[in-house]
């Protein structure tokens, strides 16, 4: 049986903390102007795919695991910055240097590096871990029956696609697409900055 509060919490919760900006939303607005409409829900699948792993991890209670082995935390968050600061300076460094094709739809982009750089995004930010370890420890039930545990999951699946689809979608219309050709550079420049920024916040704190 379904415990219909324990997953209404989970949504209203989630729901939340997902539309904050943070490594993935930067991610997918850069990837959703700059390249194809596929390759921006490339990436989203790949964030998608690892809010799904922390979910699970979460509320099968690895997170317990970070708590008792503290280097393995903080392995994870230096990884993960380093990750997000190369991105970043990558970005900032090449910004306004790559051409775009003149259709954001009409491009068969490189869906597979996409969806790694989704998935390498989302991994690298041990927060996430931290964050659905809050809202499952607060939502969930001690003992999580199997179909309260799916819907839970389906909560976290539904709203992170709904959220990254819908930002990647709408950032990839073709007006959208033009714009950022002609300020390419500036965009570039801010989301490498922002990225960057993001990184050297996360190993410092």
């Amino acid at each position: 049986m379904i415990d219909g509060s324990a997953v209404l919490t989970v949504f209203l919760v989630y729901l939340a903390g997902v539309v904050i900006p943070g490594p993935n939303f930067v991610a997918v607005v850069h990837k959703a102007v700059a390249a194809t409409r596929s390759e921006a829900l490339a990436l989203v699948a790949g964030i998608v795919l690892v809010n799904l792993f922390w979910a699970t991890c979460a509320i099968a209670g690895i997170g317990v695991v970070f708590a008792a082995f503290p280097w393995a935390a903080l392995i994870v968050k230096v990884l993960g910055a380093a990750y997000l600061m190369w991105f970043g300076f990558r970005l900032l460094l090449k910004a306004g240097k790559s051409a775009l094709a003149p259709c954001n739809n009409s491009v068969v982009g490189n869906f597979r590096q996409s969806f790694i750089q989704g998935v390498v995004t989302n991994i690298g930010n041990p927060k996430s871990m931290a964050f659905y370890a809050a809202i499952f420890s607060a939502a969930a039930p001690t003992h999580v029956s199997p179909s309260t545990f799916l819907s839970m999951l389906a909560v976290v699946v539904v709203v992170s696609m709904t959220w990254y689809g819908v930002v990647a979608i709408a950032l990839s219309l073709p007006e959208i697409a033009s714009a950022y050709r002609k300020r390419k550079k500036a965009i570039d420049r801010l989301c490498g900055g922002l990225i960057l920024s993001l990184g050297i916040r996360q190993l410092v704190q």
